[in-house]
């Protein structure tokens, strides 16, 4: 999770490509990212192996992040990652609303 968080921050497509799971990995790429977005920081809530498939975890997360002028925003998720050749991938994740 963090080096996925670090390689927004420094919008490093093609690792964000290569970390993210063969089955739910955009096929034409993160045409998306904004290099107006500057990442200000990273905290972990929770992260969780699933003790019924030591393959499959959760971490769930809240980024900071402001988008050229604009006020600092976050991004509470939580990720499913899926431990592939004993590297984890980013499956999916959930977006959640401030309690």
């Amino acid at each position: 999770m963090r080096s996925r968080y670090s390689a927004y921050a420094l919008c490093l497509v093609p690792y964000l490509l290569d970390s993210w799971h063969r089955s739910t990995r955009p096929a034409l790429g993160l045409d998306d990212l904004d290099p107006a977005t500057r990442w200000l920081g990273l905290r972990i809530v929770d992260h969780a192996i699933d003790a019924g498939d030591p393959e499959a975890a959760t971490v769930e997360f809240i980024a900071r992040f402001r988008v050229g002028g604009g006020s600092a925003r976050r991004l509470h998720e939580r990720s499913r990652f899926r431990r592939v050749d004993g590297r984890w991938q980013y499956l999916d994740g959930e977006i959640l609303k401030p309690a």
